[in-house]
């Protein structure tokens, strides 16, 4: 029944692109100010962005999942392959290397579903770094069914991403990269839904990142100021079945802006303070005229990859004030103490109609030599269920250069 549930739950997320939404939007009033509101007249509309393989966007490393998933302007290291390549220039050791195990939906009882990623790169030399990631995530076992709870056979449906990236400086300060992805989903292959046969997806992806960093020499405490901007998963749509590419699925591509300051406040003690913000840019659904060519496809899937992109940041229907609530911040908070020993803490917030998502994470850190080990615990503030409620995600890390000790 476990394994039930969580077919029931997660297959959806794929599938119900594929059906029309008009159900979904009638439940949907819309106010004269231009709010969309349920039928209460009050509670605000939900309307969460919904695309193909969102195991692209979850955060495996158990030091930014610590820190309320930031990472785009952390230092530097062997992860910065999932947040922003550019920021391997700038690493201290010339090899490193990052092994991390998620679990998922342990609170549901599930014990052979989690998200596995292997990550490293390598300074080619002062000016180049070149970086290499895999990202595994099972779904264990499942018994598939019909609409009737008649058995169909059982399925390992298993998706990853093979990502390689370029790193290079363009300046003292400010650094460039760009990563090629390959991304296969193989969710369901065999089955039939609504007469379609269900196949493995694939798809190519590219991201683009910037980074800027500068030591902060002004006054008693030196510091360094890192910050980022990383466009992931820009690249091909993705469809499960045979038909037409109008009907192809969004992949997560992603903007995302990220701060962090380091002060180096003596000999021993290093305290970070780091915000992101992200976005997704992919089309929002609609709640009226979608489909204005008749063809029974709702216009906004009809996009493309890059003019999704664009109509991202003005087609939701609730105006400029819904394009803000789409959002998504992290902030964090590191100690480390002789760079042996950390300790962390964050907050992620997501909009109430986005997904509402919001939670306390902590975690600790611990290098020794060329070896490091990162726990992370999330701890749910609202009543929406997270696949990581009470899990102890963890990572380690290895890394080798001439800074090694």
């Amino acid at each position: 029944m476990k394994k039930l549930t969580f077919i029931l739950v997660w297959m959806p997320v794929v599938f119900a692109l594929h059906v029309e939404e008009v159900g979904a939007q009638t439940n949907c009033l819309k106010l004269p100010n231009g709010e969309w509101v349920l039928p209460d007249g009050v509670t605000p509309c939900p309307n969460a962005i919904i695309t193909a393989v969102p195991f692209l966007r979850i955060v495996a490393d158990a030091r930014s999942g610590a820190m309320g998933d930031v990472g785009i302007a952390l230092s530097p290291d062997a992860n910065a392959m999932h947040f922003n390549a550019s920021k391997l220039v700038f690493a201290e050791e010339e090899v490193g290397i990052s092994a991390t195990y998620t679990p998922w939906l342990r609170n549901l009882g599930l014990n052979d579903v989690y998200l596995a990623y292997l990550s490293g790169y390598k300074k080619v030399d002062d000016l180049q770094s070149v970086g290499l990631s895999l990202r595994f995530f099972s779904l264990g076992d499942i018994p598939f069914t019909d609409f009737n709870g008649e058995p169909l056979g059982n399925g390992r449906p298993r998706e990853f991403a093979i990502n390689a990236a370029y790193a290079r400086k363009l300046s003292d300060n400010f650094s460039a990269s760009v990563s090629a992805k390959f991304i296969y989903s193989n969710l369901a292959s065999g089955q039939t839904v609504n007469g379609q046969d269900i196949e493995v997806g694939t798809a190519g992806a590219a991201d683009f990142s910037f980074t800027y960093k500068n030591e902060l020499k002004g006054g008693n405490m030196p510091s360094d100021l890192l910050v980022g901007v990383a466009i992931t998963n820009v690249g091909s749509k993705i469809t499960y079945t045979n038909a037409a590419s109008n009907e192809r699925d969004f992949i997560p591509t992603n903007l995302g802006i990220g701060a962090g300051w380091t002060l180096h406040l003596d000999q021993y003690n290093d305290l970070t303070l780091a915000v992101d913000m992200n976005k997704l840019l992919v089309p929002t659904r609609c709640f009226e005229n979608c489909d204005q060519d008749q063809n029974g496809i709702p216009d906004w899937k009809e996009q493309g990859p890059i003019q999704g992109i664009f109509s991202s940041f003005t087609d939701a229907p609730g105006g400029f004030s819904e394009e803000l609530k789409e959002l998504m911040w992290s902030f964090g908070v590191e100690y480390w103490y002789d760079q042996q020993f950390a300790v962390r803490a964050g907050y992620f917030y997501e909009d109430l109609t986005k997904g509402n998502r919001r939670y306390f994470t902590v975690g600790l850190g611990l290098k020794y030599n060329v070896f490091g080990l990162n726990f992370s615990y999330l701890v749910p503030t609202t009543n929406q269920r997270n696949p990581l409620d009470n899990t102890l995600r963890f990572s380690l890390l290895f890394d080798f250069g001439a800074n090694a000790q």
